[in-house]
């Protein structure tokens, strides 16, 4: 008898765990452990551009040492980007997500002048380590696209299930310290690949946009 109570017990536990599963309780969690996935993937593609840094500068420096301003403003700049504090929490601080994406958008420009005083030093557009870094640079500048693009989609997924219905009736009860996750915004001079056609004699291809 008190086996078949336990049994019945037991499998009316199951049924409402199956239930609620059924009306999206977990989704919140799954969905925030999606974003955090993604931005782990967005974290690695800038950290990939932010390895190549020292040995492009160390490379333009051999052949072109007067420009030494920029040399200087890419490092920096590369400094700043690389901070620490943009963690895993970065995603749901507004204002920490805008000075990370700051941050990364004025590397993204100073890089693009380094790659275009290229153009001036003929020895160092033919230099076979510089185009490596080049070729390097450019598929890893579309690689942050592309994380950026699926971080983005994480974050819509996971923010309209925190505000519709059912989510918004578990966000308000079992999951109130979460809270709706930043996209990466548009930005039309930044995040955009540094590209320079080194197949012709003319000026540096202008930067692409990439999409948020």
């Amino acid at each position: 008898m008190n086996f078949s109570r336990k049994l019945m017990g037991l499998v009316a536990a199951l049924g409402v765990a199956f239930s609620l599963a059924g009306c999206g309780i977990n989704d919140i969690p799954a969905k925030d452990q999606a974003v955090k996935a993604r931005w782990a993937d967005v974290q690695a593609a800038y950290q990939r551009r932010s390895d190549l840094i020292p040995n492009l500068v160390n490379t333009v420096q051999g052949f072109a040492n007067q420009e030494k301003s920029v040399l200087v403003e890419v490092t920096q700049a590369r400094a700043s980007a690389t901070q620490p504090k943009f963690d895993a929490s970065t995603v749901t601080d507004p204002a920490k997500f805008a000075e990370f994406q700051q941050a990364q958008d004025k590397l993204s420009g100073v890089l693009g002048r380094l790659m275009a005083i290229s153009e001036q030093y003929p020895e160092l557009k033919s230099n076979t380590n510089f185009l490596a870094l080049q070729s390097q640079l450019e598929g890893t500048e579309n690689r942050i696209e592309i994380a950026r693009r699926d971080y983005n989609a994480a974050v819509q997924d996971y923010n309209t299930t925190l505000v519709t219905i059912p989510g918004s009736l578990w966000a308000a009860t079992m999951y109130k310290s979460y809270k709706q996750a930043t996209p990466f915004a548009a930005s039309a001079a930044a995040q955009s690949a540094p590209v320079v056609n080194f197949n012709t004699g003319g000026g540096a291809a202008p930067a692409q946009p990439a999409s948020p």
